[in-house]
């Protein structure tokens, strides 16, 4: 396994973010597709940051094409987005990746709903554009238990749907063990996010990630907390080794969302993973 860092974790423009990536010790990195690294890039631009990241020895672990849930509940009003998304698969395979990952918002367990059913489409639509550019469109995990995505991935079809594994929002948001994501979602696995957290209290994850098109309110703040890495509910021993059980050998993308002291958090949570891989 790979250690990679989100190029927006460092909160430095992103030459400097590159460079404080590598003298973290990461050989790899994820960015937004909403700043340097974005859905219509010339070649031109294209070609300088593939330069400077050649010049620090990094590559691009993935890019996040997160535009909001909208077009997953609303795609007949997000065309746009839902077409930027595409364009965001093409400009990833030339900087280096096969894979963009996004969050789709909640899956519902109610396999009638009319949000089950929108969401069907848009996911099986990107799956399929992202299968023909050869790539994958990595939905990452958090807002629903592993199993439930595991079956709504299964019933989509597509060998361009895939998972962005993020644990600690499995542990954080819907309190799912990130060992049994790991067997569940084995066949889907192509990038992981290094994070932690803790859960504060339960809440209907529809009310953290989509609560507008569920006609709910919006969750209480502090339901649950980002802590450094091995601080927090994941196990990481076991959540590791499960990851070598499935012949995993990707990237463990380090995602600092919050801290005073991102740099000095990086390079702890970098020190943490290589002790365990």
């Amino acid at each position: 396994m790979k250690i990679g860092a989100m190029i927006e974790s460092f909160r430095l423009g992103f030459r400097e973010a590159a460079a404080a990536a590598k003298k973290a010790g990461a050989s790899g990195v994820q960015a937004y597709a909403s700043g340097t690294i974005n859905a219509d890039m010339t070649d031109a631009e294209i070609a300088e940051v593939r330069r400077i990241l050649d010049g620090e020895g990094l590559e691009i672990s993935a890019v996040c094409g997160d535009f909001g849930c909208r077009m997953f509940y609303l795609p007949d009003e997000s065309r746009d987005l839902i077409e930027k998304e595409k364009r965001v698969m093409s400009v990833a395979r030339k900087l280096g990746t096969s894979i963009v990952t996004t969050h789709i918002g909640v899956v519902p367990e109610d396999t009638n709903c009319r949000q089950y059913e929108t969401m069907h489409r848009v996911c099986r639509e990107l799956a399929e554009c992202a299968d023909s550019e050869g790539g994958k469109f990595a939905v990452e995990t958090g807002p629903e238990k592993s199993a439930v995505l595991k079956a709504f991935l299964d019933s989509l079809g597509s060998r361009g749907v895939s998972v962005n594994l993020d644990p600690a929002n499995l542990v954080m948001c819907a309190g799912d063990d990130p060992v049994e994501a790991v067997a569940n979602l084995k066949d889907y696995i192509v990038h992981t996010h290094a994070k932690d957290g803790v859960q504060k209290f339960a809440v209907d994850t529809r009310r953290i990630y989509a609560a507008q098109y569920f006609g709910l309110e919006p969750a209480p703040r502090g339901s649950y907390l980002e802590v450094p890495l091995g601080k927090g509910g994941v196990p990481w021993k076991k959540y590791i080794a499960a990851l070598k059980d499935i012949g995993y050998d990707g990237y463990l993308t380090i995602e600092r969302e919050v801290g005073d002291d991102p740099m000095r958090d990086i390079v702890t949570a970098v020190e943490f993973l290589k002790t365990l891989i």
